[in-house]
């Protein structure tokens, strides 16, 4: 048996504190089973169009194997901005207002630590992706939770930013489409929001990585407000639109300042996004809509099902208006969403995420992803159905 000759702990103390992602958890136990049907995946069951993996394959056969430009291609950059013009009415430079990055969230890791000084605070409006907390308190920000309600379906409310503003205070998180309610908010109600942002000079981090994946209304971002543009970070990415999550390519469009700040962060932590992908993302860029609008077709189909599912069986679900995931209540059943989720798995061998993993305001609620096939939803409802029927729902 090996004795360690370490004395001491090398660790520092904010990775001692940081908590293992909550949805690794589930993932990984659902990975020991068999026969399990997943709805906890936030990654899209369609693969890739072929016309972006063979653009991606046509690079590689043209001799395009080494770095680009730390910033990113600036052809792709160039298609960004007229994506990002021509979809959501917003216009950047392509020279000194866009970066290309290794998925969103590398972009949301290097805006935040382009941006925080030690104890600023962060508003995080939670339910929201595990990362932001995370990514917050890694740049060395103090996260602060502004809960939202299923009362509200999850929408925030002016009132509810209020009151967690202080003189700490330096930006707020956005992701509408919400990960993991599928929330999203109309024009009146983002521009009450930028209204308080402008009031307290806030900066905005808005993760619009979902924005195509909405079904109610069209999307709209908060950056296209009047005085918002220059305090507003835009991220957003390839994974979840074009299903191309394996291959890391997101984005950042803002201030010029704040761009370039991020970009010597950049070129000290990575010499730039992968060659090849960003190839493929120029591809998806200038044709691939067509196979977008196809996805989310079949995802707005698919979220009409589970909704109408959960309903009936007696669970109250609102309807999302966005992103590929419900957030039922399970509280009629007297569990935890703990307690639910893991006796969901060992008993039904349905895998969901327990919503308390997205924040406080997620205890009581679990998220289900409807990236996966419709025959598999209609099984999992079934299993779903009669687990529940054994709390008297």
């Amino acid at each position: 048996m090996k004795t360690s000759t370490m004395k001491r702990s090398y660790l520092s103390e904010t990775a001692k504190k940081l908590k293992p992602s909550g949805i690794r958890k589930f993932f990984d136990l659902a990975s020991q089973m068999e026969g399990v049907i997943s709805l906890g995946v936030g990654e899209p069951d369609f693969v890739t169009p072929w016309h972006v993996c063979e653009a991606s394959l046509d690079s590689l056969e043209r001799g395009y194997t080494g770095y680009t430009s730390n910033a990113g291609l600036l052809e792709l950059r160039t298609e960004i901005v007229k994506y990002l013009q021509g979809k959501f009415n917003l216009t950047y430079d392509a020279e000194d207002e866009v970066i290309v990055t290794v998925g969103a969230s590398q972009a949301i890791d290097v805006a935040l630590r382009a941006i925080l000084d030690s104890g600023d605070e962060v508003l995080v409006v939670e339910p929201c992706f595990v990362a932001y907390s995370a990514s917050v308190s890694l740049a060395g920000g103090v996260p602060v939770a502004v809960p939202t309600s299923a009362e509200s379906e999850f929408k925030l409310l002016p009132e509810q930013l209020e009151q967690k503003i202080t003189e700490k205070t330096k930006a707020i998180i956005l992701c509408f489409p919400n990960n993991p309610t599928g929330t999203t908010m109309s024009e009146q109600e983002l521009d009450n929001v930028a209204d308080i942002v402008k009031k307290h000079d806030l900066l905005v981090l808005t993760d619009e990585i979902y924005a195509e994946l909405s079904y109610n209304e069209e999307h709209v971002s908060i950056a296209r407000f009047n005085g918002m543009k220059e305090r507003t970070i835009y991220i957003s990415g390839f994974s979840k639109a074009f299903a191309m999550t394996g291959w890391r390519l997101g984005y950042a469009a803002g201030p010029a300042e704040i761009i370039q700040a991020m970009l010597k962060i950049h070129q000290y932590t990575i010499m730039c996004a992968p060659t090849m992908a960003q190839y493929g993302a120029l591809e998806a860029l200038k044709t691939g809509m067509d196979d977008v609008n196809e996805m989310v077709k079949s995802y707005r189909q698919r979220r009409n099902f589970l909704v109408k599912s959960f309903q009936e069986i007696g669970l109250d679900c609102h309807l999302p208006g966005g992103a590929f995931y419900v957030f039922p209540s399970i509280k009629k059943t007297g569990l935890t969403s703990e307690q639910f989720a893991e006796r969901l798995l060992h008993e039904e061998k349905v895998a969901v995420v327990p919503g308390n993993v997205f924040g406080e305001g997620g205890e009581g609620h679990i998220r289900c992803s409807y990236a996966t096939s419709l025959s598999e939803l209609q099984e999992a409802m079934n299993r779903i159905g009669r687990f529940t029927r054994k709390y008297a729902v």
